[in-house]
């Protein structure tokens, strides 16, 4: 028996809201791995969920890799819409379902959403009701830089909250705040020095 493509695939297990919550990681796709920017956005929903009350809210998450993120939304009581690109839809289905069957008030939906394509048509705007955007590491040096802003942008309602976990690396992070500044109110609201990462909190302008 040879198999016809050789995938390293490791588990990872990680503790949330008094659930062991199982991840399956494909190790050589940055999307299927589990950034640190994720566990940083699930600690932040976990101990502030008081503040940030998941429970019956639409939430979508974009770049949802392995699904972490949305699994804990899912289990904090959140209506969940996991999206990413399609080639990491069949490990996202697979994380979500196992960790959120019988345990979530509501099933999760897994959706296709690549950045800045057919967002109207998949994603209409009259139909777009979201209370929260959860994002995680969804900025470093790829090239769709300007279609995720269009993304943040067309998702967002005046009443939508973005929660959004970045690990600064280069320059283009930089760029990317400015040219985000330009469209939302954004607020820090946690730092982690030593990760380099942060935590945001946005909102559309002249809401």
């Amino acid at each position: 028996f040879i198999p016809t493509s050789i995938t390293t695939t490791s588990w990872e297990s990680f503790h949330f809201i008094g659930h062991e919550i199982r991840i399956t990681e494909a190790m050589d796709c940055y999307g299927a791995v589990v950034w640190p920017s994720a566990l940083v956005l699930c600690y932040f929903l976990e101990t502030n969920a008081k503040q940030y009350n998941m429970v019956d809210k639409n939430v979508i998450e974009i770049g949802a890799g392995t699904g972490l993120v949305s699994i804990v939304a899912s289990l904090l009581g959140a209506h969940v819409t996991a999206t990413d690109l399609p080639e990491l839809l069949g490990n996202l289905q697979y994380n979500i379902s196992r960790n959120t069957k019988m345990k979530s008030k509501h099933l999760p939906q897994v959706k296709e959403l690549s950045w800045g394509v057919a967002l109207d048509t998949n994603f209409p705007r009259s139909s777009n009701n979201f209370d929260y955007i959860l994002a995680a590491d969804v900025v470093y040096a790829h090239p769709f830089l300007e279609e995720l802003l269009i993304t943040f942008d067309h998702l967002c309602k005046e009443t939508t909250i973005i929660l959004w976990a970045m690990k600064f690396r280069l320059e283009k992070e930089n760029k990317f705040i400015d040219r985000f500044k330009e469209l939302f109110d954004l607020e820090e609201i946690s730092s982690f020095p030593s990760l380099n990462i942060k935590l945001y909190k946005a909102v559309k302008k002249n809401r």
